[in-house]
């Protein structure tokens, strides 16, 4: 049901890109704008694990220096038939840890200082279950997708915007379609939000898929439980100053960068307590 539902929110970013292309350039303006993004977006998924792990101050770590974590990670990773990822410490009180690399032979795993200190082992395998679930998911690849597609539509929005600036957009396109006008204008507006909304709601998807993978990959939903828990209080009120918004939205749980009220509503993550009330409500039959 997940994976149907997560094909449908891209058909749907797909048709609102033919419709916003069409309203506001036409197909030669689609084509310019997809290809822009798709190169844009080809050398983030290339590069932006590179990125993430630079910006946050990710340092590699070795088996001799944290041999608890590799253990963890060794025993999920043979149990989910995955390659070890690459291992990585964030000097940063705020507990968090994210996972990025394209695919999982290019995987990465990142976890701050004050996750190891604050999480027992039960709890450590449930954030590391989860973050190998990501990988295991290619949700890399699914956002890669869904950043393309909602790129070129923003893309789109921004040429017609200059277009209409200097005086390049109207006139005989205008006069072939009565109200041709009105409709570019409420599209450059509205078609750029409910790209945004259809990512933002895409992103949430996978972060229930990866608790639930995770929970079944361990064999018990709570260790992750009560992992949630603990980073939603400590993240609440230890703010990060390690993790950008960009790779904020990687994170296990969303970190205290600032902003609030509003900023909810276009938060990459679906509230802690939903997550938390879904796990509870798992099913998982111990194997034989």
């Amino acid at each position: 049901m997940k994976i149907f539902r997560t094909g449908i929110l891209l058909i749907l970013l797909s048709v609102l890109l033919v419709v916003a292309g069409d309203a506001l350039a036409g197909p030669a303006g689609m084509k310019i704008a997809l290809a822009f993004a798709v190169v844009m977006n080809a050398v983030s998924y290339f590069f932006s694990d590179k990125i993430a792990l630079k910006t946050s101050g990710a340092q590699p770590v070795t088996r001799e220096q944290l041999p608890r974590l590799y253990a963890v990670m060794e025993r999920l990773a043979a149990k989910a038939s995955l390659p070890v990822p690459k291992l990585y410490v964030i000097p940063e009180e705020a507990p968090n840890a994210f996972a990025t690399g394209r695919n999982p032979q290019h995987a990465s795993v990142a976890v701050t200082q004050g996750l190891l200190e604050l999480m027992n082992d039960e709890e450590l395998e449930g954030v590391i279950a989860h973050e190998l679930s990501h990988v295991r998911n290619y949700d890399i690849l699914t956002t890669s997708i869904a950043a393309t597609i909602a790129g070129a539509i923003t893309y789109l929005a921004h040429m017609a915007q200059w277009g209409m600036i200097f005086g390049g957009y109207g006139g005989d396109r205008d006069d072939e379609r009565e109200g041709g006008g009105f409709a570019a204008i409420a599209m450059m507006i509205l078609a750029p939000f409910a790209a945004l909304m259809l990512q933002l709601f895409l992103s949430r998807t996978r972060e229930y898929s990866a608790d639930e993978t995770g929970a079944r990959m361990v064999g018990q939903p709570y260790g992750l439980i009560s992992a949630l828990q603990k980073l939603g209080a400590y993240n609440q009120r230890i703010p990060t100053t390690a993790l950008a918004p960009t790779t904020a939205a990687l994170c296990i749980v969303k970190p205290l960068i600032g902003g609030g009220g509003w900023a909810s509503l276009f938060s990459t993550h679906p509230p802690l307590e939903d997550r938390i009330a879904a796990l509870r409500q798992m099913t998982i039959v111990p194997q034989s």
